[in-house]
């Protein structure tokens, strides 16, 4: 059974959190050429700034970099924000256990939110699957490409 755990990413962690960034988002930059919005386009300058002030997390697996994920503090509830898997290892519930771990990083926090793409069922099912809803707030991207908003709400 392979190991997945979480593991907390500094700025000098910058460059390796890039690189899976690229990798993780190709597939949806080339579907979408959403060339201002999507992450596999950021440059390292906007990474860091995020890293300042946002908590980064690796997502390993038996200790190596698969994924990472983002948590933004803002006032009553954490987002996530983004959450990337190199492309051989989407698929394999990693993604799943790893927000598991990551809720359980926080026991203080009772509500969770993040955006993803609407016409991206797949990953819509994906966090449904985890407890999150829709919470009707739906951002038009471009032709053809939304953001719907999800939330949790975890019980005492």
């Amino acid at each position: 059974m392979n190991m997945v755990t979480l593991k907390l990413a500094g700025m000098k962690d910058a460059g390796a959190l890039l690189a899976i960034q690229k990798q993780a988002f190709r597939a949806l930059l080339e579907k979408y050429q959403d060339y201002s919005t999507n992450p596999a386009m950021e440059p390292m300058t906007t990474l860091k700034r995020k890293l300042s002030e946002r908590d980064y997390y690796f997502i390993l697996m038996d200790d190596e970099k698969v994924g990472y994920i983002g948590v933004k503090h803002t006032e009553g509830l954490l987002c996530i924000t983004p959450v990337g898997l190199l492309p051989e290892y989407q698929g394999r519930g990693i993604g799943h256990e790893a927000l598991r771990l990551l809720e359980g990083l926080y026991p203080q926090n009772r509500r969770w939110s993040l955006g993803t793409i609407l016409q991206e069922q797949g990953l819509c099912r994906f966090y449904e699957s985890l407890g999150y809803k829709r919470t009707g707030e739906i951002t038009n991207i471009q032709p053809g490409m939304d953001e719907v908003g999800y939330e949790k709400i975890l019980e005492n």
